[in-house]
Parts: structure tokens; sequence; C-alpha cells
């Protein structure tokens, strides 16, 4: 069992237009829900995605399960709009980016954080770039 099966989708979209856009092969909606993880997984990088997305049933995250179906639907819906509105969807799919990336570095009580890596030395200044130029001169002659 995966995180989030095809079944669990028609609370996004209707089971008519599911089958119309995937001409009943499951493929194609197993494909845009690998793909939503993946996208997803890449935002929380300060989170243990292996524990997140392991999860099964009540285990799991409810905003979290929603926005991935959010980003599942959109990344289906782009085959084919057959019966959904495109509209809803984009913003559906903007505020799922959204808030994964307003959660990026923040503290989460509800996500497990990702174990600490033995032989990384954390520094304050890590993946910070200082530039600047020195002070304009003016010369009067």
């Amino acid at each position: 069992m995966a995180y989030l099966e095809v079944e669990e989708m028609t609370t996004h979209i209707y089971e008519e237009d599911m089958d119309t856009i995937s001409h009943g092969d499951d493929a194609a909606m197993m494909s845009a829900i690998d793909a939503a993880i993946e996208e997803v997984q890449g935002y929380l990088t300060k989170y243990d995605t292996g524990k997140i997305f392991a999860a099964r049933g009540k285990e799991r995250n409810p905003i979290l399960l929603l926005f991935v179906k959010d980003i599942a639907a959109w990344h289906f819906c782009n085959i084919c709009n057959a019966g959904v509105d495109i509209e809803m969807r984009e913003k559906r799919y903007d505020r799922a980016i959204e808030w994964l990336r307003n959660n990026q570095n923040r503290q989460n009580p509800n996500l497990p954080t990702a174990p600490e890596q033995p032989g990384r030395q954390e520094c304050r200044h890590c993946g910070e770039m200082a530039f600047g130029s020195n002070r304009k001169r003016d010369n009067h002659f």
C-alpha cells in the first residue's frame, strides 16, 4: 500500500472524470501521485520524508495529504482537463505550493524532523554569501 492510492483521489476528482482522462488505466494517476510526492519531498528537506510518506491511513498528516492530492490532481489534469475546472485546480495547486514554501524551514510539530547526519558540522554561515563594494569616492579638484 502506498502513501496515496488512486481510489483516494475521488475526493478531488470525480471518478468519471478520472476514467475519461486516463481511459481506465490507473498508470497515469499513479504517475501523477508519484510526481506529487517527489515535488512535496523537495520542499520538506528539513523533515524525515521517509517516515512521513511511509505513513498509512490515519497516521498521515491530514493537511499534507490534502496538498499532495491537490498537486497530484494538478499533474493528472494536465493530461486532459475533461470535466475539470482548470482554474480551480491551478488555484489549489498554487495554494499547496505556497503552504509548502511557508512551512519549508519552520518546525511543524505534526511532521517528524529529519535525523541528524553523522559527521556533518553545523555552520552558522554555511550557505551564505556576502557581496558588496567599497564606498563611492568623490574627488573634487
